[in-house]
């Protein structure tokens, strides 16, 4: 399969999304809830629309996951993850921290990924085995080897009343350790912030395939360790994700243990 034809089709594919989400942001939108916190605009579903085309009218034969329509897949090996919109409830809010994202996998394995932001133009990229980029230029993570020095960001589920007191152990235990803790509200942009060494570590659980599969090459790419609280291996289907510079993650792992 050649990635950086896919590369290619994924970055257009996103610009197509975006281009929606542009015009629609600070704009008064038709808001549904999926859940109690989850919302759905009109703007999730057209992006997605966007990208499906345009990424079908390369690849008619490759598998899609998606966020609003869902598996589309027909026993394919290659398959499109997307999130057309992440970071609806800030959109919704007319709080510029959104993006579109489109992760790109091979029997199972995530071999690129694609994360833009529409409002600031930052384009985040990576194919395996060959680094992440930032609008074309390479992006490393974090040197920061203390964790008392670092700047960490999560997010919070939408069940979050349903585990407020485990999420609220390792948020303190997190808190009372590092330089600080921030919540964007884009789990997507977290992991590629974390990629581009402005964060040296990020967790949250809950979270979707279309909500991490982009973001983890991306920081995989960029040299940071991702697991998930016990360390094992990160699976985009698995409860949890941890994704540091690699320096702090031991550290990391250890606070987001609640026993008992």
């Amino acid at each position: 399969m050649d990635l950086k034809s896919v590369k290619r089709v994924g970055i257009a594919a996103a610009y197509e999304g975006a281009k929606i989400l542009r015009a629609n942001f600070g704009k008064k939108c038709k808001v549904q809830k999926k859940g109690a916190k989850d919302l759905l605009t009109e703007s999730d579903t057209e992006s997605e629309r966007l990208i499906i085309e345009t990424i079908r009218k390369v690849f008619p034969s490759h598998g899609i996951l998606a966020e609003e329509s869902g598996s589309d897949n027909n026993g394919a090996e290659c398959i499109w993850i997307i999130d057309p919109l992440d970071g609806t409830t800030n959109f919704a809010h007319n709080l510029g921290l959104f993006a579109v994202s489109i992760a790109f996998s091979i029997k199972g394995d995530i071999a690129a990924g694609i994360v833009l932001n529409p409002i600031t133009g930052e384009l985040f990229t990576a194919i395996k085995g060959e680094g992440a980029e930032l609008n074309g230029m390479p992006i490393h993570v974090s040197g920061t080897t203390s964790l008392s020095e670092s700047l960490l960001v999560t997010g919070f589920p939408y069940n979050v009343k349903d585990i407020i007191k485990p999420l609220q152990a390792r948020f303190f235990n997190c808190l009372n350790a590092s330089q600080g803790i921030r919540r964007l509200g884009s789990a997507a942009l977290d992991l590629c912030f974390v990629a581009s060494g402005r964060f040296e570590g990020f967790w949250e659980e809950n979270l979707k395939p279309w909500d991490t599969a982009a973001g983890f090459i991306i920081a995989s790419e960029a040299g940071g360790k991702i697991s998930d609280f016990s360390g094992n291996p990160y699976n985009m289907y698995k409860n949890e994700i941890l994704a540091t510079n690699g320096k702090i993650h031991k550290e990391m792992l250890g606070l987001l243990e609640i026993k008992g």
